[in-house]
């Protein structure tokens, strides 16, 4: 074993990390045959294999080769190696982070001295970038230290003097300028981000990237370790950024740093840790393996260097854990000329090499020539082609993967037949916009009508195998979720309390309750039913509404939608701004006070499109009370326009915004979340966008979806969080129970959640909504339309004292599979109310008093659309 891998504490390590023993001949030689045959190796062989040396060596080094060969004739492009011709632009080398090895990173007394800014400056970066344009370069490699306004004041100054609100901020608008003014494609590697960043830097940069470098903990936590001190570099929040990268359908380049401290396992584990993410989510584009350089002026300086033979047993490993169509790179620099080894142990790519710039972060290791790469490949026996930061595969497979905005740069610079540089294009500047289509009506626009006549094409959307992510992982993520756990506790004692006072119950007493059958479910629901009569009587309240999904094109992958279409799925429609507003119109033709309006996360939609709907709603029907656009919704806008949250919602409510529905709550558990969705935002921003628009007095309701991978604790722990958030905003007007719609949901379809919440379920989730939220949000609202009318009834004896809508249209549920029919009329809903023994009356969003005119035109009509009533436009 070499010295590379020991840990570089001074005083030295723990016993439980020093390095294993050499592997005995027999494991070595069993693992070598487990690579030669294919079979998929564990962490242990890895770590074997690991330390392969001589003979041993090269047999590892001939298998993964094979492993490389056959994933390039399957792409298309046998016996080819890629590089990309770029630029390194160092946008700031101020950092938070103190890795004991990096010399990228300075202080700000030292850029003063030598006479530069804290950040570079439009001028610098460009012209930088149109260097590297005169040359035929076509990546802008950005790269810079974490957050550094975190702990550095000057680059706070610098940052507000400037104008920008983070560095984030920053690095978006120099990604727009070298699209527009010079045409490189900007790759970012900004550190670790949020999943907010990733959404706000996506549209204006086709790749980004972050390197893992290690899963040791202990490289971090420990003093003395190259990590220690350095916040950014806790494995799990690297790898919480590479699976939102995935998340967000950003083509994402990673990889390992060897030879820091860590031991053949640690490094195994590191690979695995990778192969998982790149399983699930299929986004990493490009593995890199890098072996650490000391540099003098570091705390690592007397540290040994990766040796030569660590790092080709490293590629050679790699690639035989993360397979043949995986893109594994080593940087050329690093290697002292010894490209044949690394073309030998399985790499297909060779990184960046720059004809402008220094490699910033490796200052003493000069880029190879291109024509000295293109000669070391051909002796291999490869041919040397460019690629562009965004691998062939991505461009080739468009969207989600590729921002419209970003779809005319691409172009301009890749091959269409191989998805890889043009070496001929012209590198120029082109506009960074909207799509032209814009806001136009197109596709089955009809879908809210013929959904209760015709049905939906079919079962599934054409991509169902890909935009969900990998299905036999989740399986594996979900398995726990698929059977709710049952617990022993006593049921009767919770019960007393409940009925004492409902504020008092304890988690645990809770749980109870929400596993409630039989007689005691039946005096759990009684319990329910006497808080809900004290509190808002004995009153059912319903609204005339109408709801339009404006469209339902989306790439967001959640698992449990199927409403969500592709462009070309002959389900899919937009409507246009003005059959937005005919439908408001009709609505408040026949007595609607509000229409509720939601729509897919649609690519080319801008991020003001929101702003357009709700001024021309209002424009149309000034009386209408809008109430539009869920969290998700709101995000998107916000990141698509570069606003903040606050911004964006401030602007929204100018153009006629009133409220906001409460959905993509689903489960707020990042646990639960992540299975039943690849893309929406996690529950802190979730959050964060209902105590925005509260602040802002844009009020919401609140929701939960149950009865799928979930399990009562979960249900628990949303009920606490919503009622955390009520108690400091007061902007919650209700509640309402969203059981799980299983039949067309991609995620039942693929075998992992369950169908649906048993009327068991439904009664115990209404009951505890009704006891955990009080006294903070006194309304808890049925669905109709996932529970029927006698369900709806029996949940009005459960605790509930709102029916929701008349909605007028309903094609969210309805192409999941429900059977209940898109509206109700009033006499309908009043039918509802009187089968729970109720009395019944109209409400508004707010829960006011409707006005009398508009309580004679719902009458007049019943409340719902006359059946022949032509959908003006369509």
């Amino acid at each position: 074993m070499t010295s590379s891998a020991q840990p570089p504490q001074a005083e030295g390590p723990d016993a439980a990390h020093r390095p294993s023993a050499a592997p005995t001949a027999n494991s070595m030689r069993r693992a070598l045959k487990r690579a030669r045959d294919g079979v998929a190796l564990d962490v242990a062989e890895a770590a074997v294999l690991l330390q392969a040396r001589g003979a041993d060596l090269d047999d590892l080094a001939a298998s993964a080769a094979r492993v490389r060969d056959a994933g390039l004739e399957a792409a298309g492009r046998p016996g080819v190696i890629t590089y990309s011709k770029s630029v390194f632009i160092p946008l700031t080398r101020l950092c938070r982070d103190k890795c004991h090895y990096c010399t990228f990173v300075t202080v700000p007394g030292k850029l003063r001295r030598a006479g530069h800014g804290m950040f570079m400056s439009p001028d610098e970066v460009l012209d930088i970038a149109r260097k590297g344009a005169e040359l035929g370069c076509k990546e802008a490699l950005i790269t810079l230290g974490d957050k550094p306004e975190d702990r550095w004041p000057e680059a706070r100054e610098w940052l507000d003097a400037h104008g920008y609100d983070d560095t984030i901020a920053y690095v978006r608008a120099m990604a727009i300028r070298i699209l527009e003014e010079t045409g490189l494609l900007p790759h970012l590697n900004p550190g670790v981000l949020s999943w907010t960043d990733f959404q706000r830097l996506k549209p204006v940069a086709p790749s980004m990237g972050m390197m893992l470098e290690t899963t040791a903990t202990r490289l971090w936590s420990e003093p003395g370790g190259p990590h220690h001190g350095s916040p950014d570099k806790e494995p799990a929040v690297r790898l919480r950024v590479l699976e939102d990268a995935g998340r967000s359908s950003v083509p994402f380049t990673s990889g390992l740093l060897i030879g820091i401290g860590e031991t053949y396992e640690e490094r195994a584990d590191s690979l695995f840790a990778l192969r998982r993410i790149a399983r699930s989510y299929h986004g990493i584009q490009e593995l890199i393996i890098q072996n650490f350089r000391a540099k003098p002026d570091t705390a690592m300086r007397g540290m040994p260097d990766a040796e030569l033979d660590d790092l080709v047993a490293t590629v050679a490993v790699a690639r035989h854990i993360m397979g043949p169509s995986a893109c594994l790179q080593a940087p050329p620099n690093l290697v002292a000329g010894e490209y044949g080894r690394l073309i030998g142990a399985g790499i297909d790519d060779w990184g960046g090499v720059s004809p402008v710039t220094i490699d910033h972060v490796n200052p003493e290791r000069p880029w190879p020539r291109i024509d000295e790469l293109a000669e070391k490949s051909g002796a291999a026996g490869f041919s040397l082609r460019e690629r562009l930061c965004i691998y062939p595969e991505f461009v080739q497979r468009g969207e989600p993967w590729l921002d419209p905005r970003l779809l005319p740069h691409v172009r301009a610079l890749a091959d269409p037949e191989t998805g890889l540089a043009n070496e001929d294009a012209e590198v120029r500047g082109l506009p960074w916009q909207e799509p032209d289509e814009g806001f136009s009506a197109s596709g089955r626009t009809d879908l809210h009508r013929t959904i209760d006549t015709e049905g939906r094409t079919g079962d599934r959307r054409e991509d169902f195998d890909s935009v969900y992510g990998d299905w036999g992982a989740l399986r594996e993520a979900a398995a726990p979720g698929m059977v709710p756990s049952r617990i022993d506790a006593d049921v009767r004692q919770a019960l007393s309390v409940a009925a004492d006072d409902p504020t008092k119950l304890s988690d645990a007493e809770a749980l109870a309750l929400l596993h409630a059958d039989g007689e005691a479910l039946d005096a759990l629901c009684q319990v329910a039913d006497d808080v809900r009569r004290s509190v808002v009587g004995d009153e059912v309240t319903y609204i005339v509404t109408r709801n339009i999904n404006f469209t339902n094109v989306c790439y967001t992958g959640c698992r449990f939608c199927a409403f969500a279409q592709r462009r070309t799925d002959a389900d899919a429609y937009t409507l246009s701004l003005s059959q937005v507003a005919d439908r408001a119109e009709q609505a408040w033709d026949v007595g609607a006070v509000e229409v509720c309006m939601q729509g897919g996360i649609h690519p080319d939609l801008p991020g003001t499109a929101y702003f357009d709907i709700a001024r021309a709603v209002k424009e149309r029907v000034p009386g209408m009370h809008v109430h539009a656009f869920s969290p998700m919704e709101v995000v998107n806008g916000a990141t698509r326009t570069g606003m903040s949250i606050r911004e964006w919602l401030t602007e929204a409510k100018a153009a006629g915004l009133d409220s906001i529905p409460g959905t993509a709550a689903e489960i707020l558990d990042d646990e639960v979340r992540w299975i039943l969705t690849k893309g929406k935002l996690p529950t802190a921003t979730w959050i964060e966008v209902v105590k925005t628009a509260h602040e802002l007095g844009i009020r919401s309701s609140s929701t939960m979806m149950y009865g799928h991978v979930d399990q009562p604790r979960h249900w628990l722990g949303h009920f606490r969080t919503l009622a955390r958030i009520q108690e400091e905003t007061g902007g919650f007007t209700e509640f309402v129970t969203l059981p799980f719609i299983h039949t067309n949901a991609p995620v039942y379809l693929a075998g992992i959640a369950r169908p649906g919440p048993t009327a068991r379920d439904n009664r115990a989730v209404t009951a505890m909504a009704r006891l955990l939220l009080h006294p903070h949000i006194p309304n808890i609202q049925t669905s109709w339309v996932k529970l029927g009318q006698e369900g709806a009834a029996e949940m009005l004896r459960s605790g509930a004292n709102d029916l929701g809508g008349t909605l007028m249209e309903e094609t969210i549920s309805r192409m999941a599979g429900s059977s209940y029919g898109s509206y109700r009329s009033i006499q309908d809903l009043v039918a509802i109310a009187d089968a729970a023994g109720r009395p019944s009356r109209p409400r508004t969003t707010l829960y006011g008093e409707v006005p009398p005119e508009r309580m004679t035109a719902a009458h007049a009509s019943d409340g719902h659309l006359p059946e022949l009533l032509p959908v003006l436009g369509d």
